[in-house]
């Protein structure tokens, strides 16, 4: 997309790259060089582009590893719940356990955003207890419809 930006909206592009670069405080003939170095090349301009603009990483990860972290990250927070119940034995623990787990899973997701640590433990805490409320309520709800007994 970065690269079509810049076939089709060359000055534009050229004026984000100087916009981003004295952002970060270039200035004068400075900036005018770091502007020429990065636009001389478009494959370095795009990728200035993606990374300086949607804050996107410059290497490729794996995507085996991306996905075997994904599942251990997935059995390891989802046993809280279950753990936190079963020792604590009760609701109320499970919960607090549960949301601390989102909340930390959301403080360390903040180290590949540009969100500042506590509002992405917020963000992921908020939506994370959303979705297990909703899933109890639907349990739940599925208890009552077909008259199951807890346990």
């Amino acid at each position: 997309m970065e690269r079509r930006h810049i076939t089709l909206v060359l000055a534009g592009e050229r004026e984000e790259i100087r916009q981003i670069f004295a952002g970060k405080g270039f200035a004068g003939d400075a900036l005018e060089r770091i502007v020429d170095v990065i636009t001389s090349n478009d494959a370095r301009w795009a990728k200035t582009m993606v990374v300086e603009e949607y804050g996107l990483s410059p290497t490729l990860k794996s995507p085996i590893l991306a996905g075997l972290s994904t599942f251990a990250a997935f059995v390891l927070c989802g046993l809280v719940p279950l753990v936190t119940y079963l020792a604590a034995g009760g609701l109320f623990w499970c919960v607090v356990a549960t949301g601390l787990s989102f909340f930390a899973i959301g403080a360390i997701r903040s180290g590949w955003s540009l969100t500042a640590w506590w509002r992405s433990g917020l963000e992921t805490c908020f939506i994370g207890m959303s979705a297990a409320a909703l899933a109890f309520a639907v349990g739940f709800s599925l208890r009552l419809l077909f008259n199951l007994s807890p346990g």
